[in-house]
């Protein structure tokens, strides 16, 4: 674990006079220590710091190529101002336990503006009232990037942008939650955002300010929700619509409707991938010849990490692993062992897996008619890859390891002895 006079003197140095934070001698060395654990944090490429306050103090925890590593334990008289102090940054009720919270801050860090999305979460332990903070770093990249930088093919990359060059219509982006759906979107109106269209969002949370577009943030407390904001939005001649997510009756039903009022709408929903969130609209009543006439694309995605380049070493697929990827016995893929370069952790990080629909003729032909999700998928997937076979495929290429290739593949991880190193 780092230890605090670490983090504080070597990794908060530079921010310990950062503008527009409170710097009195009571609060410099917590803030020093925030500062500090955001930078090496964001430093190792972590998406999350985790400050779990309890009874005894405050775990800070960084997640790191999806796991969570514990860096350091401070005592309660110092966690109580560390809670204090993040919650006066993005501007929380720091007075405020009992309810949950979500704010955002913009921190310099090393020369680079970097956004923290800040969510708190009390929690009670032992008969006493604390609070759990997230602080997500978000990548300020992804609004710059255009489709080609986030893992697509360009095969898919093309059915979206095909979609992204429509007038109107409703494109879907799919996946669990994490699975980057925020960055497709994102990239697709970096795409569209050329000054000629009034592009407008509703959203929860905004992630990323993005300029040249009209973003809103929901506040269900006040009566706005995705399905108010859209009407609302809607009313301020939009061309292009980003609703964040698609998650109820109304919304899905507004979405629907001003896709069909001649505005181009982007939007996310939870499925496992592209060819449920047919079935997802269905359980949400929309009914099937408008799905099969708004609809223009559907892209499904899913993360896996990515090996590192430079310390993966090669072993051969043998058992019940070759089995489970349909490969031949013998195979080469590639497995993680850890360096200096990944931090020991054999990963650099995660890189997207994609699939899309084209919403064709004879796929609408099957929505209007009521067709279940074998008849679309095997139509769709005929001449291009799945999800799973697209994961299958980075394992072939080294890209990731099978065990991410199998749990891509919606199948159980095997145990590693079923590997041969070669």
């Amino acid at each position: 674990m780092m230890r605090t006079g670490d983090v504080i003197d070597d990794l908060a140095a530079d921010f310990y006079n950062a503008p527009g934070i409170v710097t009195g001698s009571e609060d410099s060395l917590p803030l020093r220590l925030i500062y500090g654990i955001i930078a090496e944090a964001a430093r190792q490429g972590a998406s999350a710091v985790h400050l779990e306050s309890n009874g005894s103090g405050l775990v800070i925890r960084t997640r790191v190529d999806g796991a969570l590593v514990e860096k350091l334990r401070l005592p309660p008289q110092l966690a109580t101002v560390v809670i204090r102090l993040v919650k006066q940054m993005s501007r929380l009720d720091f007075v405020d336990q009992d309810l949950p919270q979500d704010g955002l801050v913009s921190l310099n860090l090393g020369g680079k503006i970097r956004n923290v999305g800040i969510s708190t979460l009390p929690n009670t332990s032992a008969n006493r009232t604390s609070e759990r903070i997230v602080l997500r770093i978000l990548d300020e990249q992804i609004t710059s990037s255009a489709l080609q930088l986030l893992g697509m093919s360009e095969h898919i990359r093309q059915i979206l942008t095909d979609a992204l060059a429509q007038p109107d219509g409703l494109i879907l982006v799919c996946g669990p939650a994490g699975s980057g759906k925020t960055a497709t979107l994102y990239a697709g109106m970096k795409q569209l955002n050329d000054g000629t269209r009034n592009i407008l969002t509703v959203e929860n949370p905004i992630e990323y300010a993005v300029e040249g577009t009209g973003q809103t943030q929901i506040n269900t407390e006040r009566g706005l929700n995705f399905a108010n904001g859209l009407r609302a939005i809607l009313r301020q001649d939009p061309d292009v619509v980003m609703v964040g997510e698609i998650a109820d009756r109304e919304t899905a039903a507004v979405a629907v409707e001003a896709s069909l009022n001649g505005h181009l709408v982007l939007s996310a929903i939870n499925t496992n991938d592209a060819v449920s969130a047919i079935a997802r609209l269905r359980d949400l009543h929309v009914d099937p010849f408008l799905m099969a006439s708004s609809l223009r694309a559907i892209i499904g995605q899913r993360t896996v990490l990515k090996l590192c380049e430079h310390c993966r070493i090669p072993i051969q697929a043998e058992g019940s692993l070759a089995s489970l990827l349909g490969f031949d016995r013998g195979t080469v893929v590639f497995r993680e062992t850890g360096c200096n370069l990944c931090n020991q952790t054999g990963f650099q990080g995660h890189i997207g897996v994609f699939e899309a629909i084209r919403i064709d003729e004879t796929t609408r032909r099957l929505i209007n008619g009521g067709g279940d999700e074998a008849r679309i998928s095997a139509h769709a997937f005929y001449k291009q890859p799945g999800l799973a076979s697209a994961a299958r495929n980075m394992v072939q290429q080294g890209v990731t390891t099978a065990e991410e290739g199998i749990r891509i593949s919606r199948r159980e991880p095997i145990a590693v002895s079923h590997l041969r190193r070669i």
